[in-house]
């Protein structure tokens, strides 16, 4: 059959290729059928051949002509990137045409003069800030241009001027002050946001940032931007037990928990809610947010903790069970700690259910997690996942020693006071050597307590630095209620690495190692660098009468809201 069928078409071919064929010969109407057969066929065969030639024939001339190479997408869609980002610099550099001063650092010898740095600090970052991501939700100093994480989707909606502005206030910064409130008065949050937000960084950065202003200034364009948001974040709450889930999208609705929590909810996400919840409805007279984070409060009320402490995790079920047995002072679980110590403080020391809860899981943790290092006598809270022991603590965790000295400042039991202001200053202690043995003086995202290592990181992923500010954070504390000098002099000393390591083109920056003698820079500078670090080094510098801590208690992004007396 293939022998029959080959000799048709090589008689074919020759009849095609045949000189009585020609233009004056008139075609019998078969042989006009044969000839269209015998061109289709080989057209057929030329192009089926085209396409099986080797990868440096036809492949490479697609590829060089047309570009659908995956690579050669993307270089050419990077430099299309970095065309539009030149474009937006230029017209950035058209706009304000003044090159943006660093402050440098001086003779600033005593309190006044280091705080005025500080202010110059701001001012430098605000103003890159203004100047190339204005309206974005970071910036990206070095580039010049905006940046956003995954926790605000990918919509722009100005969370350094969200997150700046309490700052803004308090350090008398009165033209950015303006400028941020004018943004924000125009501000619309579920025009701007698009895509999966996290409820959480939404609560504590926008609604908080919101409440905070104004508790500071008496502005209601400011409450009522903070009722919008936290407005828009009830459907996350709409679930069979109460607790929260982690994302929600306003364009759609949709709201889910992490993919790689396994469909359980986070305990430092949920358990962070009530501060600026109670708050809120107490500001306005609605009461529906003080339900919704009360509500959280009852069913973590009603269960059971293993050994008292309580799980990283828990499941959307009703009743929700706790998932695996791990637990921290740190990254998963931080704030939900701070948040039973704060909401008693804010409620005029009346919620004493919160008081007691805060106290029963602090004793737990001292129990099971508190321990001191053999060879410096470190104290540190390591993390638990079952009965396994990781000795090792996070810069996140660093904010506990402010939380303990917070509780001692406000303790009527003089026993328990000493107690909690002794194990602050340890906690200050060690988080200040985990800067001091470090090549840049700035101290790494997590360390370790080993037989050969203590209060350092031989892990390269743990070694970076993204301008955290717990540690500070827990030096103002420990400044406020001790009046020791050595508070102050650590906090400069982080200002002068940060001008050293940490200061770019148009603002500040992250660093990728801090065991590095020149480290690279991120390239992000994060939006609670102004909320935070910048705050706690402006206060701590500051007289005590400057947010006096009888008055005031901050959330977890360091906004702070006026205690109820």
């Amino acid at each position: 059959m293939l022998e029959n069928e080959f000799f048709e078409r090589e008689e074919l071919g020759k009849l095609l290729l045949s000189p009585r064929i020609s233009n004056d010969m008139g075609l019998r109407s078969h042989e006009q059928l044969v000839v269209c057969v015998g061109v289709m066929f080989l057209l057929t065969v030329c192009i089926t051949a085209f396409f099986f030639l080797p990868s440096g024939g036809a492949d490479l001339y697609f590829r060089e002509e047309n570009s659908v190479h995956v690579r050669d997408t993307f270089i050419r869609n990077e430099a299309l990137r970095k065309k539009e980002q030149e474009e937006l610099l230029k017209k950035a550099e058209e706009a304000n045409p003044v090159p943006i001063p660093k402050p440098e650092i001086g003779a600033a010898d005593d309190a006044e003069g280091r705080r005025v740095f500080v202010k110059q600090m701001i001012k430098f970052a605000w103003d890159g800030y203004r100047k190339y991501a204005w309206g974005e939700n970071e910036l990206r100093p070095n580039s010049r241009s905006g940046h956003s994480s995954s926790i605000f989707g990918y919509g722009k909606t100005g969370a350094t001027i969200i997150d700046a502005i309490d700052t803004l206030f308090i350090v008398g910064l009165k033209e950015e002050y303006k400028e941020a409130r004018d943004w924000i008065s125009e501000f619309n949050f579920k025009d701007l946001a698009k895509g999966d937000l996290s409820v959480f960084e939404t609560n504590i950065r926008f609604t908080g940032g919101l409440l905070s202003a104004y508790a500071l200034t008496g502005d209601k364009m400011f409450l009522t931007k903070a009722e919008d948001v936290a407005t828009l974040l009830l459907p996350a709450f709409e679930t069979p037990s109460g607790i929260p889930y982690s994302l929600i999208d306003l364009q759609t609705g949709r709201v889910k928990t992490y993919s790689w929590a396994s469909g359980k909810a986070i305990l430092s996400e949920y358990g962070s809610i009530q501060l600026e919840f109670d708050y809120l409805s107490n500001l306005t007279g609605n009461p529906i947010f003080a339900q919704k984070s009360n509500k959280i409060r009852d069913v973590l009320t009603a269960m059971e903790k293993p050994e008292g402490l309580y799980p990283i995790y828990i499941s959307m079920d009703n009743p929700p069970r706790w998932g695996q047995h791990l637990f921290s002072m740190g990254a998963m679980a931080d704030s939900w700690y701070e948040y039973l110590l704060k909401q008693w403080i804010a409620t005029g020391k009346t919620d004493q259910r919160t008081k007691r809860e805060y106290e029963e899981a602090i004793f737990a943790m001292e129990k099971r997690m508190l321990y001191k290092s053999e060879q410096s006598n470190l104290w540190y809270f390591a993390k638990l996942n079952g009965n396994r022991v990781e000795h090792s603590f996070e810069h996140l965790a660093c904010f506990c020693g402010g939380m303990v000295v917070l509780h001692a400042m406000n303790e009527e039991n003089a026993t328990i006071a000493q107690h909690y202001m002794d194990l602050g200053k340890n906690i200050g202690h060690t988080c200040h050597e985990s800067y001091a043995r470090s090549t840049t003086g700035i101290g790494p995202e997590s360390f370790q307590f080993t037989s050969s290592i203590e209060a350092k990181t031989e892990r390269r992923q743990d070694s970076y630095y993204i301008l955290r500010p717990e540690v500070v954070e827990t030096w103002f504390y420990l400044w406020r209620a001790t009046k020791d000098e050595k508070y102050r002099q650590w906090a400069w000393d982080h200002v002068q690495n940060l001008e050293k390591y940490a200061k770019g083109n148009a603002g500040y920056s992250g660093i990728r190692n801090v065991y590095d003698s020149n480290p690279e820079q991120d390239d992000v500078q994060q939006s609670f660098l102004f909320a935070e670090l910048f705050k706690y080094l402006y206060l701590i510098f500051s007289d005590d009468d400057v947010l006096p801590l009888d008055q005031w208690v901050f959330n977890t992004e360091a906004h702070p809201f006026r205690i109820r007396h």
